[in-house]
């Protein structure tokens, strides 16, 4: 069962604000699912859109933050939990301990650089947790595009492609995330390496 969702998603306040509105929807949705939320414990673009409803719809929120942007003071208050880490690193280690499924929401390259790193984790059996990609507007498209080209190429495995599910709408990451079943096997060297 599925309780904190780690959500990674733009902190920029600049972008379309349809961006904004199915941030704000998946917040809504994952609190109505019974679903808390860990995140960047930011105010700030289309994290905070999201967590500020799933606050507003009485869920909880686990913030993680290295100690460079806490001093920026662009933190959110309405934290249940608040978790300041050295680094970058370490925050996206804090941010995996706590959650049991993750959806990458439209997002710049720490966006991006976040949701390869758990990718990756999967691919080698690290974890065997939901991986959403919300393509809002189709946002992602080029970039799916490219994990195609990877697998195609053989840069990596074709079950790959197995390791994230494309959700176009809020609805359908929720819907995900409530009937995923974790598959429970051991990571073998074919998987990894076979072609």
């Amino acid at each position: 069962m599925i309780n904190n969702v780690c959500v990674f998603a733009s902190s920029c306040n600049f972008v379309d604000k349809s961006y904004y509105e199915a941030a704000a929807e998946l917040g809504t949705l994952l609190a109505n699912a019974g679903m808390d939320m860990v995140y960047g414990g930011s105010c700030l673009g289309l994290m905070w859109a999201c967590a500020k409803q799933v606050k507003e719809h009485g869920r909880r929120l686990i913030g993680v933050m290295p100690q460079k942007l806490r001093d920026m003071d662009v933190f959110s208050d309405y934290c249940d939990e608040f978790y300041v880490t050295p680094c970058m690193r370490s925050r996206k280690a804090k941010m995996d301990e706590m959650s049991d499924a993750l959806i990458a929401l439209p997002g710049g390259f720490g966006t991006l650089e976040e949701l390869s790193e758990m990718i990756v984790q999967k691919q080698l059996g690290y974890n065997q947790k939901a991986i959403v990609i919300l393509n809002t507007n189709g946002f992602y498209n080029d970039l799916l595009r490219f994990f195609d080209e990877i697998i195609e190429q053989k840069f990596a495995n074709k079950k790959a492609a197995n390791l994230y599910y494309v959700a176009n709408t809020p609805q359908e990451a929720v819907d995900y995330l409530i009937s995923y079943e974790p598959s429970d096997f051991a990571v073998k060297k074919e998987d990894i390496y076979a072609r």
